[in-house]
């Protein structure tokens, strides 16, 4: 056999080697760089490489079509044949699948298939690590020490199949993680940031926003739990919202399971979710949020379908001025509940109209709020109503009349995102945010903030 290496060759002798009915073959190569640093000072650094590759068999029979799929990371030339043979085992021993669509034709080729696969590597933080540099010293004058992490990793994706696809994408994903804290370890505060490149994160603006929430945690105050008005960042909304995106399947609403499901039977779809003119949507194209503009699909499941694979993807709009508009589905699940055809993208953008930053809408508060910074530990309770339960971290802020007054304890709330929608009052200026709880997984969106006027604390938490 000859001796293949490059991705592009890889898929193609795999997709040679396959002797099953139909083949989709996906070659994913993965550079990342990372900074690692506590107490003012950078602690690691790496960089590392890999290939992953998945080969996707089907197999037809009298009763439907079977599907195979065998993962392997680092694969090299002589792993290839005993890997599709691997996906054409576990297709015949396989019954039909659910899922069982013609593989999708008729997409131009990537003209950049055959190119070599983009990489990153710690030139990636050529200007970010002097800044962060800085950002230690200033953090030492002023009597906190940073901790934190950046990471930046590309993956070239070189997806094929036996019904002529040759497709490619380059995915470049960054997050930068900043704790500060007191000396004595008692005040905490957390910042994050996404970025496709880390020329658009600024360690000193984030060291001085974090040096104002110490700040303001010079006070304590202790709160019992209860509902209170609520300002939540951003980055809160990203992790609400995201978990409500991967709640709503198209299927699992029309079969009664889910808070998109209608009493009697069907799904929401049409109804109005907030008295806000909000617009939750998915694009492949955003800028500066860009993903992969086709599906990529590495098995089946709820919410893809490795039969979808090559689909294009465009603008979606999940909810569109306040109204429920698409729930997702694949080419099965949309046959099924006869749905347009609406494949989740990998990116969330929320916009209400609003042009206030967040601390223009705590300026702008009368009375009493509650301002958070983040949110951990995310559960579901109930799926009907989509309810979820989780803590709040780094800083939780009292603000009176517009100041924020100190720092009050922890709690553990109780809310569906659906119904925060309904009570939202106020929607901010959207802009790009690292969901903190979701943040290993999903990185791509852009929030508001949200004002909800009577936010469920639940209890009260001892945690940090």
């Amino acid at each position: 056999m000859s001796r293949v290496s490059k991705p592009y060759e890889i898929v193609e002798r795999a997709l040679e080697l396959s002797t099953a009915d139909g083949c989709v073959v996906i070659a994913d190569e993965e550079s990342s760089a990372n900074l690692r640093w506590a107490g003012n000072a950078l602690t690691t650094n790496g960089v590392t490489r890999g290939r992953t590759l998945t080969v996707v068999a089907t197999v037809d029979g009298a009763e439907g079509t079977a599907s195979g799929v065998v993962s392997r990371a680092a694969v090299t030339a002589d792993d290839l044949e005993p890997l599709v043979r691997a996906a054409e085992a576990a297709a015949r021993s396989a019954g039909p699948a659910e899922d069982a669509q013609p593989l999708v034709t008729g997409v131009p080729v990537s003209p950049d298939f055959t190119d070599a696969p983009a990489e990153t590597d710690s030139d990636v933080f050529a200007a970010f690590a002097p800044a962060l540099g800085d950002a230690f010293a200033r953090a030492r004058s002023g009597g906190r020490e940073l901790y934190g992490f950046a990471h930046h990793q590309m993956t070239s994706t070189y997806l094929g199949t036996s019904t002529g696809l040759r497709l490619r994408h380059d995915q470049p994903n960054g997050t930068l993680e900043l704790n500060a804290k007191s000396p004595d370890r008692t005040r905490s505060a957390w910042a994050g940031r996404s970025t496709r490149d880390f020329k658009d994160v600024d360690p000193a603006e984030m060291d001085a926003e974090l040096a104002r929430r110490l700040g303001w945690a010079e006070r304590r105050i202790d709160l019992p739990a209860g509902r209170y008005e609520t300002l939540l960042p951003p980055t809160a909304v990203a992790d609400l919202l995201i978990y409500q995106l991967w709640s709503s399947t198209a299927r699992d609403a029309a079969e009664g399971r889910t808070v998109f499901s209608k009493p009697g039977g069907g799904t929401r779809l049409g109804e109005t979710l907030s008295p806000l003119p909000l617009t939750l949507r998915s694009d492949p194209h955003a800028p500066g949020l860009e993903s992969a503009p086709f599906v990529i699909a590495h098995s089946s499941g709820d919410g893809g379908s490795v039969f979808d694979n090559g689909l294009p993807l465009a603008r979606t709009d999940w909810v569109a001025d306040g109204r429920l508009e698409r729930l997702t589905t694949t080419r099965h699940t949309a046959g099924l509940t006869g749905l347009p055809v609406a494949p989740a993208v990998d990116n969330l953008i929320l916009e209400g109209g609003g042009e206030r930053s967040l601390e223009e809408m705590v300026a702008a508060t009368t009375g009493r709020a509650l301002l958070l910074t983040c949110l951990w530990y995310i559960r579901e309770v109930d799926p009907a109503t989509l309810l979820l339960t989780g803590l709040t971290r780094d800083g939780v802020y009292l603000v009176e009349d517009g100041e924020v007054v100190g720092e009050v304890n922890n709690f553990r709330f109780n809310e569906s995102p659906v119904d925060l929608l309904s009570r939202a009052t106020e929607a901010g200026r959207t802009e790009k945010t690292l969901p903190r709880e979701w943040g290993d997984w999903f990185t791509r969106a852009a929030m508001p903030a949200l004002r909800i006027p009577d936010f469920n604390m639940s209890s009260v938490s001892r945690g940090v």
